[in-house]
Protein backbone atom coordinates (compact mmCIF):
# COMPACT_ATOMS: atom_id res chain seq x y z
CA UNK A 1 0.00 0.00 0.00
CA UNK A 2 1.54 3.45 -1.09
CA UNK A 3 -0.86 5.74 0.32
CA UNK A 4 -3.97 6.01 2.54
CA UNK A 5 -6.89 7.82 1.48
CA UNK A 6 -9.15 9.47 3.45
CA UNK A 7 -12.70 10.82 2.83
CA UNK A 8 -14.14 13.20 5.67
CA UNK A 9 -17.20 15.13 6.15
CA UNK A 10 -18.76 12.40 7.90
CA UNK A 11 -20.14 12.30 11.84
CA UNK A 12 -17.93 10.30 13.92
CA UNK A 13 -19.54 8.19 16.96
CA UNK A 14 -18.92 5.30 19.43
CA UNK A 15 -16.74 3.92 22.07
CA UNK A 16 -13.74 2.41 22.67
CA UNK A 17 -12.11 1.01 25.72
CA UNK A 18 -8.25 2.03 26.57
CA UNK A 19 -6.39 -0.86 27.87
CA UNK A 20 -3.47 0.23 31.01
CA UNK A 21 -0.08 1.54 29.51
CA UNK A 22 2.55 -1.25 28.89
CA UNK A 23 5.71 1.26 30.80
CA UNK A 24 2.96 1.78 33.82
CA UNK A 25 2.51 -1.83 34.37
CA UNK A 26 6.05 -3.60 34.48
CA UNK A 27 7.73 -1.33 36.67
CA UNK A 28 4.66 -1.63 39.01
CA UNK A 29 5.23 -5.21 38.44
CA UNK A 30 8.71 -4.82 39.66
CA UNK A 31 8.08 -3.36 42.59
CA UNK A 32 6.24 -5.63 44.22
CA UNK A 33 9.14 -7.32 44.94
CA UNK A 34 9.56 -5.16 47.66
CA UNK A 35 5.88 -5.81 49.59
CA UNK A 36 4.67 -8.62 51.67
CA UNK A 37 1.24 -9.84 50.17
CA UNK A 38 -0.82 -10.52 47.17
CA UNK A 39 -1.03 -7.54 44.31
CA UNK A 40 -4.16 -7.41 41.92
CA UNK A 41 -3.26 -5.04 38.98
CA UNK A 42 -6.15 -4.75 36.66
CA UNK A 43 -6.49 -3.61 33.14
CA UNK A 44 -2.92 -4.94 32.37
CA UNK A 45 -2.60 -5.17 28.66
CA UNK A 46 -2.04 -8.75 27.53
CA UNK A 47 1.63 -8.53 25.81
CA UNK A 48 5.10 -10.04 25.27
CA UNK A 49 6.79 -7.81 27.79
CA UNK A 50 4.04 -8.54 30.06
CA UNK A 51 4.72 -12.38 30.12
CA UNK A 52 8.50 -11.84 29.72
CA UNK A 53 7.97 -9.62 33.08
CA UNK A 54 5.75 -12.43 34.58
CA UNK A 55 8.25 -15.02 33.97
CA UNK A 56 11.26 -13.47 35.57
CA UNK A 57 9.20 -12.75 38.73
CA UNK A 58 8.42 -16.79 38.39
CA UNK A 59 11.78 -17.18 38.19
CA UNK A 60 12.78 -15.31 41.44
CA UNK A 61 10.56 -17.91 43.37
CA UNK A 62 7.08 -15.31 43.41
CA UNK A 63 3.72 -16.18 42.23
CA UNK A 64 3.09 -14.01 38.87
CA UNK A 65 -0.10 -14.85 35.94
CA UNK A 66 -2.12 -12.90 34.38
CA UNK A 67 -5.82 -13.89 34.21
CA UNK A 68 -7.92 -11.87 31.12
CA UNK A 69 -6.24 -8.31 32.30
CA UNK A 70 -5.48 -8.96 35.78
CA UNK A 71 -2.14 -9.84 36.98
CA UNK A 72 -2.16 -11.73 40.31
CA UNK A 73 1.67 -11.19 41.86
CA UNK A 74 2.74 -12.76 45.63
CA UNK A 75 6.56 -12.00 46.02
CA UNK A 76 6.41 -13.34 49.50
CA UNK A 77 8.38 -16.37 48.41
CA UNK A 78 10.85 -14.71 46.02
CA UNK A 79 13.90 -16.58 47.31
CA UNK A 80 17.09 -15.17 44.33
CA UNK A 81 17.81 -11.51 43.40
CA UNK A 82 19.57 -13.30 40.39
CA UNK A 83 17.91 -11.88 37.26
CA UNK A 84 17.84 -14.46 34.97
CA UNK A 85 19.99 -14.12 31.72
CA UNK A 86 17.78 -15.64 29.38
CA UNK A 87 14.29 -13.56 29.99
CA UNK A 88 16.68 -10.23 30.86
CA UNK A 89 17.95 -10.37 27.68
CA UNK A 90 14.00 -10.51 25.87
CA UNK A 91 13.09 -7.31 27.41
CA UNK A 92 14.65 -3.92 27.68
CA UNK A 93 12.41 -2.81 30.70
CA UNK A 94 13.98 -5.92 32.93
CA UNK A 95 16.10 -3.67 33.85
CA UNK A 96 13.51 -2.13 36.38
CA UNK A 97 14.19 -5.26 38.49
CA UNK A 98 17.85 -3.38 39.64
CA UNK A 99 15.89 -1.02 42.34
CA UNK A 100 13.40 -3.69 43.81
CA UNK A 101 15.63 -6.24 44.12
CA UNK A 102 18.96 -4.55 45.52
CA UNK A 103 16.37 -2.67 48.31
CA UNK A 104 14.88 -6.29 49.36
CA UNK A 105 17.89 -8.02 49.28
CA UNK A 106 21.23 -5.80 49.40
CA UNK A 107 22.02 -7.26 46.53
CA UNK A 108 20.79 -8.03 42.81
CA UNK A 109 22.74 -9.39 39.40
CA UNK A 110 21.45 -8.48 36.43
CA UNK A 111 22.62 -8.84 32.51
CA UNK A 112 22.72 -6.45 29.95
CA UNK A 113 19.16 -5.87 28.85
CA UNK A 114 18.76 -7.16 25.02
CA UNK A 115 22.70 -7.77 25.04
CA UNK A 116 23.85 -4.06 24.79
CA UNK A 117 26.68 -2.37 26.04
CA UNK A 118 26.10 -0.06 29.30
CA UNK A 119 27.82 2.99 27.31
CA UNK A 120 25.10 2.58 24.36
CA UNK A 121 21.85 2.35 26.33
CA UNK A 122 22.63 4.46 29.19
CA UNK A 123 22.52 2.07 31.76
CA UNK A 124 25.08 4.17 33.73
CA UNK A 125 22.20 6.66 34.74
CA UNK A 126 20.66 3.56 36.78
CA UNK A 127 23.92 2.45 37.95
CA UNK A 128 25.02 5.43 39.05
CA UNK A 129 21.89 6.36 40.90
CA UNK A 130 21.87 3.00 43.00
CA UNK A 131 25.84 3.93 43.27
CA UNK A 132 24.90 7.31 44.93
CA UNK A 133 22.48 5.49 47.66
CA UNK A 134 25.27 3.38 48.82
CA UNK A 135 25.81 -0.12 46.40
CA UNK A 136 28.83 -1.05 45.35
CA UNK A 137 28.93 -1.81 41.79
CA UNK A 138 31.43 -4.78 40.01
CA UNK A 139 31.21 -5.82 36.18
CA UNK A 140 31.99 -9.54 35.41
CA UNK A 141 32.26 -10.26 32.12
CA UNK A 142 28.62 -9.82 31.16
CA UNK A 143 27.29 -9.63 34.39
CA UNK A 144 26.25 -6.69 36.62
CA UNK A 145 26.49 -6.82 40.68
CA UNK A 146 25.17 -4.42 42.83
CA UNK A 147 25.67 -4.97 46.27
CA UNK A 148 24.84 -2.73 49.08
CA UNK A 149 25.01 -3.45 53.12
CA UNK A 150 22.40 -1.29 53.51
CA UNK A 151 21.18 1.98 51.19
CA UNK A 152 21.27 5.59 52.46
CA UNK A 153 19.24 8.15 50.82
CA UNK A 154 20.82 11.25 49.14
CA UNK A 155 20.52 14.08 46.72
CA UNK A 156 20.54 12.43 42.90
CA UNK A 157 20.84 14.86 40.33
CA UNK A 158 20.40 13.20 36.56
CA UNK A 159 21.66 14.53 33.93
CA UNK A 160 19.00 14.26 31.32
CA UNK A 161 15.33 12.94 32.86
CA UNK A 162 15.17 9.22 32.14
CA UNK A 163 12.44 7.77 32.98
CA UNK A 164 13.94 4.33 33.84
CA UNK A 165 16.69 5.57 36.42
CA UNK A 166 14.40 7.93 37.56
CA UNK A 167 12.13 5.05 38.69
CA UNK A 168 14.76 2.49 39.86
CA UNK A 169 16.20 5.17 41.86
CA UNK A 170 12.64 5.61 43.54
CA UNK A 171 11.95 1.60 44.52
CA UNK A 172 15.44 1.34 45.66
CA UNK A 173 15.35 4.58 48.02
CA UNK A 174 11.62 3.83 49.15
CA UNK A 175 13.65 1.44 51.45
CA UNK A 176 16.58 3.58 52.11
CA UNK A 177 17.97 4.78 55.49
CA UNK A 178 16.94 9.09 55.07
CA UNK A 179 15.70 11.10 52.54
CA UNK A 180 16.90 10.73 48.82
CA UNK A 181 15.51 13.74 46.70
CA UNK A 182 15.92 13.07 42.80
CA UNK A 183 16.68 16.69 41.13
CA UNK A 184 15.97 16.89 36.86
CA UNK A 185 13.43 13.53 37.52
CA UNK A 186 11.53 12.46 35.01
CA UNK A 187 8.19 13.71 34.44
CA UNK A 188 5.92 11.02 32.61
CA UNK A 189 2.45 9.46 33.19
CA UNK A 190 4.35 6.28 34.49
CA UNK A 191 6.35 7.95 37.17
CA UNK A 192 3.36 9.30 38.99
CA UNK A 193 1.67 5.99 38.79
CA UNK A 194 4.74 4.26 40.35
CA UNK A 195 4.60 6.82 43.34
CA UNK A 196 1.07 6.19 44.14
CA UNK A 197 1.25 2.10 44.45
CA UNK A 198 4.61 2.76 46.58
CA UNK A 199 2.63 4.35 48.71
CA UNK A 200 0.04 2.48 48.86
CA UNK A 201 2.54 -0.04 50.01
CA UNK A 202 3.75 2.26 52.71
CA UNK A 203 6.16 4.15 50.86
CA UNK A 204 6.59 7.98 51.74
CA UNK A 205 7.28 9.73 48.13
CA UNK A 206 6.00 13.18 46.71
CA UNK A 207 6.84 14.65 43.73
CA UNK A 208 6.37 12.79 41.15
CA UNK A 209 4.80 14.36 37.63
CA UNK A 210 7.68 17.50 38.61
CA UNK A 211 11.49 17.49 37.97
CA UNK A 212 12.50 17.02 41.48
CA UNK A 213 10.91 13.66 43.65
CA UNK A 214 11.88 13.72 47.22
CA UNK A 215 11.68 10.08 49.22
CA UNK A 216 11.46 9.64 52.76
CA UNK A 217 12.82 5.75 53.59
CA UNK A 218 10.87 3.27 55.28
CA UNK A 219 13.13 1.28 57.66
CA UNK A 220 11.90 -2.07 56.19
CA UNK A 221 13.23 -4.57 53.84
CA UNK A 222 9.42 -4.87 52.26
CA UNK A 223 6.43 -2.98 52.24
CA UNK A 224 2.67 -4.11 52.48
CA UNK A 225 -0.46 -3.82 50.73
Amino acid sequence: MDKLVIEGGRPLSGSIRIHGAKNAALPIMAASLMCEGQVQLRNVPRLLDIDVMLGILSRLGGVAVQQDDTVILDASGANSSHVPEDLMKQMRSSIFLMGPLLARFGEVCIYQPGGCAIGERKIDLHLRGLAALGAKIEENDHQIWCRAVRLVGNDIHLDFPSVGATENIMMAAALAEGTTVITNAAREPEIQDLQHFLNAMGANIIGAGTDTITIQGVASRTMRV
